[in-house]
């Protein structure tokens, strides 16, 4: 009675010494959040003003000095910006790629292209990542307010991709009632789509080539695109036809997005952009484009460098993430048996934590958070330190049940022969618990090798991000990612068969 009398009085005080905690914790916030509005908004109209005026010209003036300019683009949009093998490299080419070139020339530095999600760019160029963004991006009032644009390089006709045998079925708007049509979210297809084809049934579909395969394959009636790509689609696979339904808003503005007040590097681009229009390069671009796509070559020869390069790189990920995060989990595990209070309450809120949260989220916080502090990491580097913080959790409690499953007769035949806590721990206790928990180490290699995956959202190369990289060049949806999941097989099954060698050995 008094054990069970003595639980709950322990309970209900650590439940007020949490809400305590918790009224703490928000009575901080607040006032922290007050101190830095209150710095943050004691600012004088001139003093404002220079600030503006100082941004207008720092990113100019840094692209200048450094002599090169960093592109953020999404290469599976072709004839825009998409992968192709040029001279035996891979190597990002079309006509947005070309606009890059041209804007670069003028400014007198050679172009560097970063290479992420669609979704991604905004945000990479809002914590200094890229420069700008030349990737088909549509001028719109919503993006117009988180970023700068450009004077217009080119007007898109929106089109529809149907199946050519069912062009006397679809011909206008109002034929498409109850049809399924795809279009990419987050583009301004979607939002035509949603706003013009009432009637319709919208299908979001994260990338623009996959619209036309799932036409192909009749799982979507029609897509809404624009007309240079779904051009570039209907040259690609003949089954499919463009039409034109009179949308209510049959053109749209591609321009160049740069960060808000970087006007003095929007004029300079601005100039690159008229000389486009009036000496009608444009066209050339497109054209260039198209003559790349030409190139008679069997799919594997195209691109097996691809699927080389991603499996190399999905290897090194795997590698560094499994080296460190063992020591990581080591290091975390030790702290959480220890006699430290606070040393264990490190342990424990790193482990909650990160097993609390999705591998893709750390990934955004350490590509980006990075960057905010002062440190630009690539995306191989960001996306290898997430992998290597990810699997020091998971890797924390299988040591940790590991050292517990050795029996404490073994620390206690430790101490006799006077060793230490640490000696004992290093010398007795962890080779025992290695033997027991090397199924379960091995099980988390093979684990790290197919999340790596989730690291393309970042642009990090490795399988997953090639595999899109072969799917917008070729248009072939899923060769790419059955071919994809053969390589990840083989890695893993032929992983699995090693490990089991080395465990047979502690037998």
């Amino acid at each position: 009675m008094r054990i069970q009398l003595y639980f709950v009085i322990t309970e209900k005080r650590g439940v007020v010494i949490l809400k305590k905690a918790i009224k703490f914790s928000v009575l901080i916030m607040m006032v922290v959040t007050f101190i830095i509005s209150g710095l943050t908004g004691v600012v004088s109209a001139d003093d404002q003003k220079g600030k503006t005026d100082q941004a207008s010209t720092e990113l100019y003036n840094k692209i200048k000095k450094r002599g090169y300019l960093v592109v953020g683009l999404s290469a599976n949009y072709a004839p825009m910006e998409f992968h192709a093998t040029v001279k035996g490299e891979d190597t990002i080419v079309g006509a947005d790629v070309s606009v890059a070139k041209k804007v670069a020339h003028d400014m007198g530095v050679k172009l560097q292209v970063k290479e992420m999600d669609f979704d991604a760019l905004i945000g990479a160029m809002k914590t200094g990542k890229i420069d700008m963004i030349i990737s088909g991006m549509t001028n719109t009032p919503e993006r117009a307010k988180e970023v700068l644009f450009s004077k217009p390089y080119m007007f898109e006709k929106q089109a529809m991709v149907i199946r050519k045998s069912d062009q006397d079925k679809y011909k206008g708007i109002l034929d498409f009632k109850g049809a399924k049509v795809g279009a990419q979210t987050q583009s301004v297809q979607a939002q035509i789509a949603k706003q013009q084809l009432p009637n319709a049934k919208i299908m979001p579909v994260a990338k623009s080539n996959y619209i036309a395969a799932e036409i192909v394959n009749h799982k979507l009636d029609a897509g809404v695109l624009a007309s240079e790509v779904a051009g570039s689609y209907v040259y690609q696979n003949k089954s499919l036809k463009v039409i034109y339904p009179k949308f209510v808003t049959p053109t749209a503005p591609t321009a160049i997005a740069m960060p808000l007040h970087a006007t003095a590097l929007k004029a300079q681009v601005d100039k690159s952009v008229n000389q486009i229009q009036s000496q009608k390069l444009f066209p050339k671009y497109l054209k260039d484009a198209y003559q790349v796509q030409k190139v008679n070559q069997s799919f594997f020869a195209k691109y097996n460098k691809f699927f080389i390069d991603g499996t190399i790189w999905t290897l090194a990920f795997a590698a560094i993430s499994v080296i460190f995060g063992s020591i990581i989990g080591t290091l975390l595990a030790i702290m959480k048996i220890g006699i430290s209070f606070i040393l264990k309450a490190i342990a424990n809120v790193y482990i909650e934590f990160i097993r609390g949260t999705p591998l893709m989220v750390q990934a955004f916080m350490v590509f980006f958070g990075t960057q905010i502090i002062g440190f630009n990491l690539s995306p191989f580097v960001a996306g290898a330190i997430a992998m290597a913080i990810n699997s020091g959790a998971y890797v924390a409690e299988i040591i940790r049940s590991g050292i517990n499953s050795v029996s404490d007769g073994q620390s206690e035949a430790a101490a006799s022969l006077g060793l230490n806590r640490s000696k004992a721990l290093r010398y007795v206790i962890l080779p025992q618990a290695l033997k027991n928990i090397w199924p379960a180490l091995g099980n988390e290699f093979v684990t790290v090798i197919k999340e790596s995956s989730v690291l393309s959202v970042i642009g990090a190369t490795e399988l997953m991000f090639q595999a899109s990289n072969v799917q917008g060049a070729s248009f072939k949806p899923f060769l790419p990612i059955f071919i994809v999941a053969m390589i990840y097989f083989v890695l893993t099954f032929g992983i699995s068969r090693i490990l089991n060698l080395i465990e047979k050995r502690f037998v």
